[in-house]
């Protein structure tokens, strides 16, 4: 008789988790996927590409209803699960329903940070997250209301640029002193600004949010330095959180994530955790990429074979509001690196290597990331470049390309 494992949470890492387990477990667990949002999962990164009228809704599906079927997946989504019963190995749902499992993976992911400023709860103050925001976003866009966008991140990036697309002015505010401070460095930050502004989106940096405008709703935004931009609609897109209050009230440990070890395990016997929810030797990753790493390895532990989570490079490879970025691996630097460093700003293009004790150790490219995934490769599996050196910058080899192929 197959065992019951229930994952919470229907997303990307609960896809993949399934993919990867119908790989080496298949028939081994009756599996059931409890989501909270009302649709199949779907690929959260393109929200910005339906919000652009690039690419429609139902595209985004990561995966048609009839491949769950096939592997035999019982899914319940639309339903919030309330309660987590670690001693009677039972799940509370919201309709009162109660399911048992004898394991448990949380893959509830993350909540957007609101500004803890006055008026953030001012009708026209929205969040940018998931399919259900855009539908809201994609109404704004059509009636041509002025948005301004809170976060210079992925997130803010990504709503300035499917709004604009879709109609809206757009102003987008940030407090730090470059887009994508986490992934970029000032030089790429500058260039992406310039990028970004082309799409028509008005770009302020330094710019901390003081309080949102508005008596029955919103009007505008004040930044801390006096400045006021009018506004009809705000976005907040400042950050994440991962989800961790269904764990935390079963007993389960957190700190800023669900604590897991290197076989994703929680504190609890049988209850694992993964993405954006969980927290892995002090780090919750936040992107797409490590989740998809730990659902290969809680997929092979699960099937009782020996595999380990030693963590993630992090990497960023995505179309930032229509522009290449990626970025991986110790980007700035260190006292014993050096950079090399291709800056050509009117062609829209900035690459910058970092080397150290003869290893690729960081990259950054705007613009131009044709070669992103080969220098990744080389990061991660900390190669000697030194008979590389000289022409890396400009691609890879054509004698690396036919010892890959």
């Amino acid at each position: 008789m197959s065992e019951s494992l229930v994952i919470v949470g229907n997303g990307m890492a609960a896809a993949r988790l399934v993919d990867e387990l119908a790989k080496v477990a298949l028939g081994r667990f009756a599996i059931a996927v409890i989501g909270a949002e009302p649709r199949l999962a779907y690929n959260r990164v393109l929200l910005s590409s339906v919000l652009a009228g690039e690419t429609a809704s139902h595209e985004i599906e990561l995966k048609p209803a009839n491949w769950w079927r096939d592997r035999g997946v019982t899914l319940k989504y639309g339903c919030a699960v309330d309660e987590i019963d670690v001693g009677r190995r039972e799940l509370k749902i919201a309709s009162e329903e109660s399911i048992t499992f004898s394991k448990l993976v949380l893959a509830i992911g993350s909540s957007p940070l609101r500004l803890n400023v006055p008026g953030v709860d001012l009708p026209g103050v929205h969040t940018f997250r998931d399919s259900r925001d855009v539908d809201l976003l994609l109404t704004l866009a059509a009636a041509k209301k002025r948005v301004v966008v809170v976060g210079g991140g992925l997130l803010g990036l990504e709503a300035a640029y499917g709004l604009a697309k879709a109609g809206a002015p757009v102003t987008l505010v940030h407090l730090m002193d470059r887009l994508m401070e986490r992934q970029l460095d000032a030089p790429a930050g500058a260039l992406l600004k310039s990028l970004v502004e082309k799409k028509g989106i008005n770009v302020l940096l330094n710019a901390s949010t003081s309080r949102i405008l508005g008596q029955s709703r919103v009007e505008g935004v004040e930044l801390a330095d006096g400045r006021c931009i009018e506004a009809d609609a705000v976005i907040l897109a400042a950050g994440i959180r991962p989800n961790t209050a269904l764990a935390r009230d079963a007993g389960i440990p957190v700190n800023r994530g669900v604590v897991v070890d290197d076989h994703l395990q929680t504190g609890a016997d049988g209850i694992f955790a993964l993405g954006e929810c969980a927290e892995h030797r002090g780090i919750c990753y936040g992107l797409v990429e490590p989740a998809y790493e730990q659902a290969r390895v809680l997929a092979q532990h699960l099937a009782g074979r020996k595999a380990a989570y030693p963590g993630s490079v992090v990497a960023t490879n995505l179309k930032v509001s229509g522009v290449g970025v990626f970025s991986a691996g110790e980007f700035m630097g260190t006292d014993r690196s050096e950079a090399i460093v291709l800056g050509d700003f009117r062609r829209g293009v900035y690459k910058k290597l970092v080397i150290e004790d003869g290893r690729l150790t960081g990259a950054v490219l705007v613009g131009d990331t044709t070669d992103a995934l080969w220098y990744l490769e080389l990061i991660r599996k900390r190669e000697n470049i030194v008979g590389l050196r000289k022409d890396m910058m400009f691609g890879r080899p054509p004698a690396t390309l036919a010892v890959a192929a």
